[in-house]
């Protein structure tokens, strides 16, 4: 069975995410994907569909919706609260870090607070796949739906509700520095350049997308060599310093490849971070290595499965504490 849901307000920067298209890079195809891919699982967990299925990733200002055929549930992720409007003349505030099931008839009108959130439907966002993904990539307008962001009036498949709504505690991660592995043109860089990125706070510029973070901060110098390489793959994470010194943080619809100098790649179990980072923002980096890196993203999955495991019934969460633990904790600071 299915459900269809049609959008009334397509809120801001509301575009169909999942984990992304593997396999392509060769082709010059971006990974694309949610910028939290962590996030994304959680809202479909709660919604009762797969870790990697598709959902919205609300980046600016949330939707509104409206079940128009069957019942679907929704899992919201987030900085995100609502209210829901039963077709019987019901009204109920939501909040974040639960799932809630829409009758036929009901609307969900959500607020956004610091993006990104997601929105996760049960059985996952029925479109099909470009590429083996249904992620959105804007800049070449394939993926999600049409390659676009949401519009009023567009309609939404997913599965049918069941079960019971499940809520939880936000997700949450540790504070600190960014961690990155240096490398790998450390030979473009004046032998200083490391410690100063290091050393320094960066602020996040407001030009910033979901191809690239921009900081602003003091000029990391190169050497003789320059800023500029031969062309070599590009990744999110990869920290490139283009001439004017000033390092840009790929993110999930980054290029492939790039002639900019690498000071660095932040790890994979910062990634998610990043996506938290608004306009203005401060924070800071630090170099580990790949062993440490790779207990990051161990004690990451290890974080999931526990947050995962502590979900129960709505009826097994008290409201209050759920308002009070309903905060994006702060770990995307680098502070």
């Amino acid at each position: 069975m299915t459900a269809r849901l049609a959008l009334l307000r397509p809120g801001v920067g509301v575009t169909v995410q999942d984990l992304g298209r593997k396999g392509f890079r060769a082709l010059g195809v971006p990974v694309s994907g949610a910028l939290d891919a962590e996030m994304l699982a959680a809202a479909n967990v709660l919604a009762g569909a797969a870790d990697g299925a598709a959902g919205l990733e609300i980046l600016l200002a949330a939707p509104e919706l409206r079940a128009d055929a069957g019942a679907a549930r929704l899992g919201l992720a987030g900085d995100l609260s609502g209210v829901v409007r039963r077709a019987g003349g019901g009204r109920e505030e939501i909040i974040s870090w639960r799932g809630v099931a829409l009758s036929e008839g009901d609307t969900l009108t959500l607020r956004l607070g610091q993006g990104p959130a997601y929105l996760g439907f049960s059985g996952g966002l029925d479109l099909p796949p470009v590429l083996g993904a249904r992620s959105t990539f804007l800049r070449a307008g394939f993926g999600g739906l049409e390659g676009r962001a949401l519009r009023a009036d567009d309609a939404l498949a997913c599965g049918a509700a069941a079960g019971d709504d499940l809520a939880g505690p936000p997700f949450s991660r540790g504070r600190g520095p960014i961690r990155f592995i240096p490398g790998p043109q450390a030979d473009h860089f004046l032998p200083e350049a490391l410690d100063l990125f290091t050393a320094s706070a960066w602020r996040a510029c407001a030009d910033s997308d979901r191809m690239g973070l921009r900081l602003s901060g003091p000029r990391l110098r190169h050497g003789p060599s320059g800023a500029n390489i031969l062309t070599d793959g590009a990744t999110p994470g990869a920290i490139q310093v283009p001439g004017d010194g000033q390092p840009i943080v790929l993110r999930a619809d980054c290029q492939t490849s790039g002639g900019y100098a690498k000071i660095g790649c932040v790890i994979l179990a910062d990634l998610p971070r990043l996506a938290h980072v608004a306009p203005g923002d401060v924070l800071t980096f630090a170099p580990v290595g790949h062993d440490e890196a790779t207990a990051a993203r161990r004690e990451a999955r290890e974080a999931f499965a526990r947050w995962r495991a502590r979900l129960a019934p709505i009826g097994g969460w008290d409201d209050k504490r759920l308002w009070t633990e309903n905060l994006i904790s702060g770990a995307t600071s680098g502070e």
